[in-house]
């Protein structure tokens, strides 16, 4: 055996140190020693069996333990939410063509943006990453064989079904036209439509991501593998337990929330009715106590994503390392102080407006370190342009431009003109659309060979992700002007004279027939190569993660035995490398 038969060996490619040597100038010297130390030792081949071949029939599906399976259940679920929702934002962008309601009508058009938003928001963008990929993923990633209340995650996904078909009913016996925020009065007095169907969806919805939170944290702390200390962790991992954290503490608040929107409704206690002696604002506080750092449930998985694929696509340790852990949680504990800036246009005092205003600008500082760390990951890697890859750099492209534009909402004196315009809603899209649904496509490719057991098509995925891109920059960019130019949000008609606004909105419903597009065609090969697609090696992308360290698909247990971890994240090159084989291990070191 060559070093061409060693460079295609899965054994010796599934070491992390193989790759380092046949690149380096020393490999002449060490494949002798690593061919006589395959001939000693055999490693078993992996077992036939897993995690979707041990059991069979619909039963096994619906009554599954396996945190494996959850995870493509609520892929599935989630899949499914995410087809409606776009139906929804296809038939808004058709209606905003022309100036006048030429589609529908303004009642109609009211619950068209509401439920488009009430599906991607609660049912897609918050359970997106970590239901999936988090699911699926945490327990490999620390080296358990499950996650720590296997019932419970079950349940949380039944709880997840019950909340979605609850909704849909609401929406297909007549809808809700309140808007995504639920705002008082109009949803506990005047609205006419299914408010309180909808918001028990929503409300049972919560205790799904309050569950899969609890779930995580404790998994966490509890079944790291032996040497999987804190700062070994992936930062996914942290990044993961950040999310849980706001979903356990936040949860709770819009739940009460929409449950006192549902009691004014129904006896009218007289909470938020200023006849009654309450207080409509109060409301206000109430849900973006909560909405503000669903933002962040939203992202800070898809930030996970991104440190994995930036690292081990540019094949270097991750800079930074510790910062970009804790910058994590410093999101996850300046979320809950910055609901205030959603109030500035809402008689709140100038003195909390420029607090909120000074938090809302330090909020950014470490999503701005998570960017900067890594731009200097990037900087002199061995990167590869692979599918995930660039997913993963349009989403620090995008992530940028939204945080950026955040900043003039911030602000006192532009956020008074720029409240409730198409600036809002092309910067909300840039960090949820460009961040968190990138990060997922993202990782959805990144792990789909470990999740199928078969590899896409790459040249398919890297046209899809390039469609994507520029079919998202010219349906939102084009927002940012109309927002500029004065075009309110939620208006289905605006003045025929306003030539520039037709314009742009005629690209921006252009820009979302190429985004379309783009998103269906993973769609196609995704389900394709489930089938026809070539099979995936244990350890496809050569990388030292555990969860590439067991067989492609896994079995049901994840690994044979434990692990023992005994390097650090991300560790693609060290002075000292070790080969593990079986159970013996010796060391190998590049004087060889």
């Amino acid at each position: 055996m060559g070093i061409a038969q060693l460079r295609r060996s899965e054994t010796f490619l599934s070491h992390k140190w193989a790759y380092e040597f046949l690149e380096s100038s020393n490999y002449k010297y060490f494949v002798p020693t690593a061919l006589k130390i395959m001939e000693e030792f055999t490693i078993p081949k992996p077992p036939r069996t897993n995690y979707l071949n041990a059991e069979y029939g619909l039963k096994s599906w619906l009554l599954t333990k396996d945190h494996k399976r959850i995870a493509l259940l609520y892929l599935g679920a989630i899949s499914f939410f995410f087809f409606i929702g776009s139906l929804y934002a296809m038939a808004i962008r058709l209606e905003l063509l022309s100036p006048q309601a030429d589609l529908v009508q303004s009642s109609t058009y009211n619950k068209m943006f509401t439920q488009h938003g009430i599906i991607m928001v609660f049912f897609f963008l918050i359970p997106s990453i970590p239901a999936t990929l988090g699911n699926f993923l945490i327990p490999m990633m620390i080296g358990a064989k499950d996650l720590a209340f296997p019932r419970i995650n079950l349940l949380s996904w039944y709880i997840y079904i019950i909340g979605g078909i609850v909704t849909i009913y609401a929406l297909l016996a007549g809808g809700v036209d309140t808007g995504w925020t639920f705002y008082v009065p109009y949803s506990t007095t005047f609205s006419n439509s299914y408010v309180i169907a909808t918001g028990l969806g929503i409300f049972i919805n919560g205790f799904s991501s309050i569950l899969t939170g609890l779930n995580f944290i404790v998994t966490i702390h509890t079944m790291r593998a032996p040497g999987m200390t804190w700062f070994r962790l992936p930062l996914f991992v942290w990044a993961h337990y950040a999310t849980s954290l706001i979903m356990i503490l936040g949860t709770p608040v819009i739940a009460i929330t929409i449950l006192l929107v549902a009691l004014e409704r129904l006896a009218h206690i007289g909470i938020f009715d200023p006849a009654a002696g309450g207080d409509p604002i109060l409301f206000q506080h109430l849900f973006w106590f909560y909405s503000h750092p669903a933002v962040y449930i939203m992202v800070l998985p898809g930030m996970g994503v991104v440190s994995e694929l930036i690292a081990n696509f540019s094949r270097k340790n991750i800079f930074g390392y510790k910062f970009v852990a804790f910058s994590s949680l410093a999101i996850a504990v300046f979320g809950f102080l910055v609901w205030g800036h959603h109030l500035f246009v809402a008689s709140q005092s100038v003195y909390a407006g420029m607090i909120f205003s000074f938090l809302s600008f330090a909020v950014a500082i470490p999503s701005a370190i998570k960017v900067f760390n890594w731009t200097a990951t990037l900087y002199k890697g061995s990167i590869s342009y692979d599918t995930p890859m660039l997913y993963a750099l349009g989403f620090i492209g995008l992530f940028t431009i939204g945080g950026m534009t955040g900043l003039f909402l911030a602000s006192l004196a532009t956020d008074v003109h720029l409240s409730d315009t198409y600036f809002v809603v092309a910067h909300f899209h840039y960090i949820m659309v460009g961040g968190t649904l990138l990060a997922y496509l993202g990782g959805l490719h990144y792990w789909w060979p470990k999740i199928s057991g078969r590899m896409y098509p790459e040249g398919w995925g890297r046209f899809s992700a390039l469609v994507i891109f520029i079919g998202f920059n010219l349906t939102f960019s084009p927002q940012f002007i109309l927002g500029y130019l004065g075009m309110p949000r939620r208006y289905h008609t605006y003045p025929t004279d306003m030539v520039s606004w037709q314009v742009l909105h005629v690209l921006s419903t252009a820009g979302a027939s190429i985004l379309g597009v783009g998103l269906l065609i993973p769609l196609f090969y995704l389900v394709w190569s489930m089938r026809y697609g070539p099979i995936a090696a244990a350890n496809p992308w050569n990388l030292p993660g555990l969860e590439w360290q067991t067989a492609s698909p896994p079995p049901t247990e994840n690994f044979l035995t434990t692990p023992v971890v005994t390097h650090e994240a991300y560790e693609f090159a060290a002075p000292e490398h070790k080969a593990v084989v079986g159970k013996f291990e010796r060391q190998q070191t590049t004087e060889i």
